[in-house]
């Protein structure tokens, strides 16, 4: 008799994302795809561009206002947003 190797679909899935080189950016796409979730409706409509580059997330808001607000919140936000990820994917966050 033999031993199967029996693995998970999700584990697979992710062993190949790994293999491809394509987990980091997925996860940062799931990032920046909960802005509006952790941040929240209002400054989802004043958000006009968001990217990720070393590991800082850039926001640029439309509003003054709410970029000052969202700026005190920084350390909670990029928290937050890690969180949701699961893993720390960003350690700043800088408001234009």
């Amino acid at each position: 008799m033999f031993k199967r190797d029996v693995k998970s679909i999700g584990s697979l899935v992710l062993q190949a994302l790994r293999q491809q080189g394509l987990e980091t950016p997925l996860k940062q796409r799931r990032l920046i795809e909960a802005w509006p979730t952790v941040a929240g409706a209002v400054a989802a409509e004043y958000t006009q561009n968001i990217y990720i580059y070393n590991q800082t997330l850039y926001v640029r808001l439309t509003s003054p206002a709410l970029r000052a607000d969202l700026s005190m919140q920084r350390t909670e936000l990029c928290k937050r947003l890690n969180d949701t990820v699961g893993e720390q994917i960003i350690t700043n966050i800088h408001f234009g």
